[in-house]
């Protein structure tokens, strides 16, 4: 049987850990990357403000689901009125599906967005939720 010296063995084992190490990193830094790059949901609810019409609802329900094809990175558009009884009077909402946190972020400055937002926001009080999930 082949001697080794405890001085080899010792450096050998430090760059294997060393090496080990370095592996793990790399794992956990690809994991955080495709985290960073992965679906977003944006999830909203509105309580609709009182004297809002059934014509006005309609109407943000079609703006929301004409963003399907015009927002990049939009993957799913999903929005109608709340049909669950915890729903703590908010009787519409919605889900949307983003490619990746840029495309959510991207969606927030779209001209489609802000023209909706100028004649929605005083009917409504809104909550947002967006995840990863």
């Amino acid at each position: 049987m082949q001697k080794i010296a405890r001085r080899t063995l010792i450096r050998d084992g430090s760059i294997a850990a060393s090496v080990a190490t370095f592996a793990t990193l790399d794992a956990v830094n690809a994991a955080a990357k495709k985290e960073e790059d992965g679906n977003v949901f944006h999830v909203f609810a509105f309580q609709w403000k009182s004297g809002t019409s059934e014509a006005e609802k309609d109407r943000a329900t079609k703006a929301i689901a004409a963003f399907q094809g015009q927002i990049p990175g939009l993957l799913q558009t999903h929005a109608g009125p709340n049909i669950s009884p915890r729903g703590k009077g908010y009787t519409f909402g919605g889900v949307m599906l983003f490619k990746d946190q840029a495309s959510l972020e991207a969606y927030f400055q779209h001209p489609a967005h802000q023209d909706l937002l100028k004649w929605l926001v005083p009917l409504i009080d809104a909550i947002e939720l967006d995840l990863r999930a």
